[in-house]
């Protein structure tokens, strides 16, 4: 036959076709990828041809899925989650009250909430595709792959962590104590997926720009003959090199990933509807910062720097809010936003709510503080040409520290900020890649006293071109 046909479910309306040479021709038409690029993750999206879809690694925050599940006039009727996420609160059981999703998921996981068990080898029928069960142990205890089939046809292959563009995820997310055991049975998990035919697509969801990576791959997905070909740790020549080779590549993480592997294993609170961000009065702040909550200004690095209120911690509300609102403060605090005129308060709340901050008091404007007489700060913006010989502080990763610093700079990743702010000189210059993190840095500085504080606005290659000086590498 030059064309694979089915007809998918009690009274589909649609007939679905593909080359079967071209197990990639079924993705293009019917897997639709839902990139998270502030986690660095895809969710996936598969029209399983009759009005019906199955999702894999949905967040909590579904809008781009109910946006495109729409579009196709799809109703979720499979959540399947590859393993316990530590980077986002699945969405698996929103879509179950929303949808009637039947939700799937490892048996090995112990989940405290209704779904549907699976171990090594148990098929779930999709209604003409198959969806077949591999454990995939390694990236956590309990991973699970998904390979979609049609008949004895591999369609592709659902991978989580264990298998990545280029690499494999990190192993050391339940503890460096166990990161050596958990990166042998990566081992063994990637080469038992390594032995399915290389034409089968391979859809990740850790890529680049995920904590989860180590390293990151520049592509969302591949196949298995590409990662025979290209991928490092799948060319190691035995399984000592192999954990060697991880575990020598993996860097911080964010803190809230230690908690939100057990989040997801008693499952997220479902929502009703988007939570509302209400405005506040400035009394109202006061008394929610006498009662120990924080404010976090997610405006501009220019607009914090203009004026803030004190204590203020700055995290722009970027891509990448959601990593560094978890890694600096505890899902437990009561949270006040300071925002800017035109910011997506929706998107403030569920980058927020999908890695499970949800004491969201509300917002208001530094304009509205003012006029109330509340108290200001600023910091000092300093162009790369004009630091001249003020002390200067680096709060990227090591990674990029590594890759080229300005002589002389102290390292501190701004993760590990808080716990070593009295070891930052009592006048210094902060910076990182573009000015985001170092605005980050400067205000937790100034939340432990510090007052002489300002930010570089560039990086350390502008510094470079703006002095006519090299970077140093390496330690």
């Amino acid at each position: 036959m030059e064309y694979c046909k089915w007809w998918l479910g009690v009274g589909a309306t649609r007939l679905v076709t593909w080359h079967p040479e071209d197990p990639m021709g079924f993705a293009d038409d019917h897997l639709i990828p839902l990139v998270d690029t502030g986690l660095g993750n895809s969710a996936y999206l598969v029209d399983l041809g009759d009005g019906r879809a199955l999702t894999v690694d949905a967040t909590r925050d579904l809008r781009a899925l109910r946006a495109e599940a729409g579009r196709r006039g799809l109703t979720v009727a499979f959540a399947a989650d590859t393993h316990l996420h530590a980077d986002f609160l699945t969405g698996a059981l929103q879509l179950a009250a929303d949808d009637g999703a039947a939700v799937l998921a490892s048996a090995a996981g112990r989940r405290a909430f209704a779904h549907r068990a699976l171990s090594d080898g148990d098929e779930v029928d999709l209604g003409g595709l198959t969806l077949r069960a591999l454990a995939t142990p390694g990236h956590t205890d309990e991973h699970l792959s998904f390979l979609l089939l049609d008949g004895t046809r591999e369609l592709g292959v659902f991978t989580g962590g264990s298998l990545i563009v280029g690499s494999v995820a990190r192993t050391d997310l339940l503890g460096a104590d166990r990161a050596q055991e958990l990166a042998r049975a990566q081992y063994r998990s990637l080469h038992r997926l390594a032995r399915l035919p290389d034409p089968t697509p391979v859809w990740p969801t850790h890529g680049a720009g995920s904590f989860c990576s180590a390293p990151p791959g520049a592509e969302r997905t591949t196949t298995i003959g590409a990662e025979k070909r290209a991928n490092a740790l799948l060319a190691a020549p035995d399984e000592d090199t192999f954990v060697r080779l991880l575990l020598d590549g993996l860097g911080s993480y964010p803190a809230y990933f230690d908690r939100l592997a057990e989040a997801n294993r008693r499952g997220p609170a479902v929502l009703d509807g988007t939570p509302s961000l209400p405005a506040l009065s400035p009394a109202e702040v006061r008394r929610l910062l006498g009662e120990g909550a924080q404010v976090v200004d997610v405006r501009s690095v220019r607009g914090f720097a203009a004026g803030h209120i004190p204590g203020a911690l700055s995290v722009h509300l970027r891509d990448q809010f959601a990593t560094w609102l978890g890694w600096l403060l505890p899902e437990k605090t009561p949270l006040v936003f300071v925002t800017g005129p035109g910011q997506d308060l929706a998107e403030l709340t569920f980058q927020a709510l999908k890695i499970g901050y949800e004491r969201l008091c509300g917002r208001l404007t530094m304009d509205v503080w003012t006029a109330d007489g509340g108290e200001r700060e600023t910091v000092e913006l300093v162009a790369p040409g004009r630091v001249a010989d003020r002390a200067v502080l680096d709060v990227r990763r090591r990674s990029e520290w590594d890759a080229g610093h300005i002589p002389g700079a102290l390292g501190i990743e701004l993760g590990d900020l808080p716990g070593r702010a009295d070891e930052a000189p009592a006048s210094t210059v902060v910076h990182c890649a573009h000015g985001e993190r170092a605005m980050t840095g400067a205000s937790l500085l100034q939340r432990s006293g510090h007052r002489d504080v300002a930010v570089l606005t560039g990086g350390p290659d502008d510094w470079a071109e703006a002095t006519g000086r090299p970077l140093w590498e390496g330690a």
